[in-house]
């Protein structure tokens, strides 16, 4: 009986930290805060055990390496989605307008997040369907059951979730992608480092840089994915051939 009241309060102590006993959505919001902080890079269970005030080992409760700690990061930023959007099920004007409206909702999330944004294509490049995190399968839930609901076909409704999720991600990839060289220049040729790109080699980039380091914004977003969902539904509800 000594040897267990020794050892009880000892693990009690190990998962009490900074802020309190830890839970895991302590430890994600706090990994998460971290790498907007400092970037994926700064990310390991001794320095996220260092900002929670725990050992390392205390954290292993709530993700078992560093690959489950990456998932629950990505977790977190499907989590925050689910919070900017209405409870799954309820009903939208229409099914363009509830992808727009989902469409809009990541974007928000990825900006908040930007040096988080790779682990949407890294680690669900890495994790079958079956074993994403949980809050990841309900968006997959969402985007299919409100096309189903629309009266798409399963084939249909599958190559536009399929073309959804790509231009989505696409596009915020593109707007996070680093354009500017050195922000302490004024100059917006050196500002954006041109003079390091070949006048003879690549005459149209250059002469298009300016333009692309102008982010497109929801706007974008928006415009784009309706010109996508057009393709699929020639701007009105699925006929019977679409279906």
């Amino acid at each position: 009986m000594a040897n267990s009241s020794r050892n009880g309060p000892a693990r009690r102590a190990s998962d009490r930290g900074r802020y309190g006993r830890l839970n895991r959505g302590r430890v994600l919001a706090t990994a998460l805060d971290l790498v907007d902080r400092e970037g994926l890079s700064a990310l390991s269970m001794r320095r996220l055990g260092s900002e929670l005030g725990v050992e390392a080992m205390a954290l292993y409760r709530y993700a078992s390496n560093k690959d489950a700690l990456l998932d629950g990061l990505v977790e977190a930023l499907y989590l925050e989605l689910e919070d900017r959007l209405p409870p799954a099920g309820e009903s939208v004007a229409d099914w363009r307008a509830g992808l727009h409206q989902i469409a809009r909702a990541t974007y928000d999330v990825c900006l908040a997040h930007p040096q988080a944004v790779p682990l949407l294509a890294t680690r669900l490049l890495a994790v079958p369907l079956a074993r994403r995190p949980a809050a990841v399968l309900r968006d997959h839930e969402r985007v299919l059951a409100l096309l189903r609901g629309a009266g798409f076909g399963e084939t249909t409704a599958s190559a536009v979730f399929r073309a959804f999720t790509a231009w989505l991600l696409g596009y915020v990839t593109v707007e996070l992608r680093p354009m500017v060289d050195n922000p302490d220049e004024t100059d917006p040729a050196f500002r954006l480092g041109l003079h390091r790109l070949s006048p003879k080699e690549l005459p149209t980039l250059r002469d298009t840089a300016a333009s692309l380091a102008e982010r497109g914004g929801p706007e974008g977003l928006a415009a784009g994915l309706d010109a996508l969902l057009d393709g699929f539904s020639g701007g009105g509800p699925p006929s019977a051939a679409s279906r």
